[in-house]
């Protein structure tokens, strides 16, 4: 799908999803892109309730677990993070704004809630061998650190609370590196 069709047919979801009184959150690369240019995306990433959904049938579900639903509109994908889990619900609550996106304002993460997102996924991805979304999740938290310089102490303090022992070693690392990667290209761009 080409960027002129992927924004036609978001746009088009939004609009439905204005129609049907839907509460979402917009999240992931497309998020991403009312803070930060150059990331790339070809699909759309909401937080919703499960049963938001019963009010969307023109988004076909190929797919489905507790937490996470699969689907498309019309030839845009869409990932649905359901709020049955904790930590999707707590962003939800706790961690949105309103975004100006396509002329409308929108129910978004703010910066804090994208990190925690992405976070709460490094792990696991780390476990399955998923270099490349490794790569984009580590790549888009390091951006939006660099670019908006959030406390990581409160993010931590979420995330345990999801996170076992050893997944949260796994999210300090990371934050860790990043952190040294930005101070070392700070300090080279002086």
């Amino acid at each position: 799908m080409n960027a002129d069709s992927l924004l036609t047919q978001v746009e088009q979801l939004f609009n439905l999803l204005e129609s049907r009184k839907v509460d979402y959150v917009l999240v992931g690369g497309i998020a991403l892109l009312t803070y930060v240019e150059g990331r790339n995306t070809q699909d759309i990433d909401l937080i919703m309730a499960l049963s938001s959904l019963t009010k969307l049938p023109e988004i076909k579900i190929e797919s489905q677990d507790l937490y996470l639903a699969c689907g498309k509109f019309g030839e845009l994908q869409i990932d649905i993070l359901l709020t049955k889990n904790p930590l999707f619900a707590t962003v939800e609550e706790k961690y949105t704004t309103a975004k100006q996106f396509m002329d409308r304002a929108i129910r978004c993460a703010t910066v804090e809630g994208l990190i925690l997102l992405k976070l709460f996924a490094l792990p696991s991805l780390y476990r399955q061998g998923s270099f490349e979304r490794v790569g984009i999740y580590e790549n888009d938290i390091a951006t939006l650190m660099y670019a908006f310089n959030p406390k990581t102490e409160p993010l931590f303090a979420e995330l345990k609370k999801h996170l076992n022992e050893t997944d949260m070693d796994e999210v300090h690392r990371i934050i860790t590196e990043i952190e040294t990667r930005i101070q070392r290209f700070r300090k080279a761009n002086k």
